[in-house]
C-alpha cells in the first residue's frame, strides 16, 4: 500500500490522470466512500504528501491529504484526538486510515485558505489580508503557548523514543534519506560547476561575512547525537508539523485551524517548533526555487577548503512577523518556564539548531537537479549550515534571534 502512495505521489506531477486512477482505486478499497472522481492539487508546500479532492458518487466534495514519509519506523499516526483533547483548534477527520503506509486522512470539505497561500500572495505583493493574517498569528502562537503550558511534563526516555516527530528529524538523519540525498559519492551541482559531496560535507564556510568553524558532516554527527530520540526531557502535546501548509487561516474569525497531524504527539517542545520556525520564515527558496532564483543573486567561491558564498536572500516583512510571533509568544516564555522548573536543558540552542539544520538538509534534495538550480542548492547547503552552526564574526539572522532570547533568559 506504501508502494501505491508513493507512485501516486510522483505521477501526480507527470502524469496526473493517471494518479487520480489510482487515487480513487485505492480510497474505495480502504472506507465505505463512493468515490467518483478524484482531484490532485500538486503543491509546492506537499514535498513529502500529497492532498486534493474526492467527489462522490452524490456529489459531495470532500477533501483528503496523506504522507509518504520513506524509512519510516512510526507505528502509528494522526494523533488528531490527543490535540483536540489538549485545546488545538484541529479539523477532525471523517475517515481516517493511520496504519504505516496507508496513512490517509478524508475531511468535509473547507474553504479557508492555507497559511501557506496566503504568505506567498502578501510575498508577491498582495498584502490585503497582512493585518487579518498578523493578528491570527500572535493570537494563534498565544493560544499554542497557552497549551505548552497546561501540558508541560516530564517524559521517561522510553517514551520521549516512540514519539511519532523523530520522523522529522532523527530518523531522517541517522536513516536513509540522508544517504538518498547527498550520499558522499554523488556531485550536487553549483553556480561555479559540479562538486562532489564528499568536498561539499567536509568543507567550512563564510556566508556573507558570518564565518562558521564547522563543517556539515560535524554538524551532522553532532546532530544526531544531540536529537537522539531515547532521551527523557520536558514533553509537551504538539502538533509536530505546524508548518503554513497545515494550517488554514479563518479569516472571517480571525483564528487559525489545524489540520493534517500525522506527527502529533507528547514531544520535546523544541522539537515541536523546529518546523514552524523554519519553514515559515526562512524557506521560500525550497519551495519556490525557480521565483527565487530570478529573484536572488548567488555568488560562490571555493578556495583552501573553505566555501565563500555571498548572496542577497532576504526575509519578506510576512516571514519577520512569522520569526517575532515564535520567539515573543511562544519560544521565550517556554523556555523562560523551563529555566523555571530546572528543565532547560544547557544545551538547548544547540539541540534546537540542530532539528532546525534537519529542516533545509532533508525536506527536500538539494542535489536534485530537475527541481533545485544550483544557486538554489548554494543557498540551501548556506542556510543549512545557518541553521546548525554558530557564526562569527557577523551573527546570523537565526543567531541574532537566538543572541536576544539569551540575553533575556535567567543566568543559568
Amino acid at each position: 500500500m506504501g508502494d501505491v502512495l508513493q507512485r501516486i505521489q510522483e505521477a501526480q506531477f507527470t502524469d496526473r490522470l493517471h494518479a487520480e486512477r489510482m487515487l480513487v482505486s485505492l480510497v474505495r478499497k480502504l472506507f465505505p466512500l463512493d468515490v467518483a472522481r478524484a482531484e490532485l492539487r500538486p503543491l509546492e508546500v506537499s514535498l513529502n504528501s500529497f492532498n486534493g479532492f474526492l467527489t462522490l458518487g452524490d456529489g459531495t466534495q470532500l477533501f483528503f491529504k496523506t504522507h509518504t514519509e520513506s524509512d519510516t519506523v512510526i507505528d502509528e499516526y494522526y494523533n488528531a484526538a490527543m490535540l483536540a483533547k489538549a485545546g488545538y483548534p484541529v479539523l477532525q477527520p471523517i475517515y481516517s486510515s493511520t496504519e504505516v503506509g496507508r496513512q490517509f486522512l478524508v475531511y468535509e470539505l473547507i474553504v479557508d485558505p492555507s497559511v501557506f497561500d496566503v504568505a506567498w500572495a502578501i510575498e508577491c505583493g498582495d498584502g490585503r489580508a497582512m493585518g487579518a493574517l498578523s493578528d491570527a498569528q500572535r493570537a494563534g502562537d498565544r493560544q499554542i503557548q497557552h497549551i505548552y503550558r497546561n501540558t508541560l511534563g516530564w517524559q521517561a526516555a522510553d517514551a520521549a523514543a516512540n514519539a511519532p516527530v523523530h520522523q522529522l528529524f532523527w530518523h531522517r538523519l541517522a536513516g536513509g534519506r540522508l544517504e538518498r540525498f547527498l550520499h558522499e559519492t554523488r556531485a550536487i551541482g553549483l553556480p561555479d560547476g559540479n562538486f562532489p559531496l564528499a568536498l561539499v560535507r567536509s568543507a567550512q564556510w563564510t556566508i556573507n561575512g558570518q564565518r562558521y568553524e564547522e563543517s556539515l558532516d560535524e554538524l551532522i554527527g553532532s546532530a544526531i547525537t544531540l536529537l537522539n530520540p531515547a532521551q527523557p526531557g520536558p514533553s509537551v502535546v504538539g502538533h509536530g508539523d505546524a508548518h503554513n501548509g497545515n494550517v488554514f487561516l479563518r479569516e472571517d474569525l480571525g483564528t487559525l485551524l489545524y489540520f493534517d497531524p500525522a506527527f502529533a504527539g507528547r514531544h520535546d517542545p523544541l522539537l515541536d517548533l523546529a518546523k514552524p520556525l523554519f519553514h515559515n520564515v526562512f524557506a521560500s527558496w525550497m519551495y519556490f526555487p525557480a521565483v527565487k532564483r530570478n529573484e536572488t543573486s548567488v555568488q560562490m567561491r571555493y578556495q583552501g577548503g573553505r566555501f565563500h558564498v555571498e548572496h542577497n536572500y532576504c526575509l519578506h516583512p510576512v516571514r519577520l512577523m512569522f520569526l517575532r510571533s515564535k520567539i515573543d509568544n511562544v519560544l521565550f516564555p517556554l523556555l523562560r518556564e523551563l529555566h523555571r522548573r530546572g528543565w532547560l536543558r544547557p544545551d538547548w540552542r544547540r539541540y534546537l539548531k540542530a532539528a532546525l539544520l534537519c529542516c533545509p538538509l532533508l525536506t527536500v534534495n538539494l542535489a536534485d537537479p530537475l527541481r533545485m538550480p544550483p544557486e538554489i542548492s548554494l543557498l540551501g547547503l548556506a542556510t543549512t549550515v545557518e541553521m546548525g552552526a554558530n557564526s562569527a564574526g557577523k551573527r546570523s539572522l537565526i543567531d541574532q534571534a537566538l543572541d536576544d532570547i539569551q540575553d533575556r533568559l535567567p543566568v543559568m
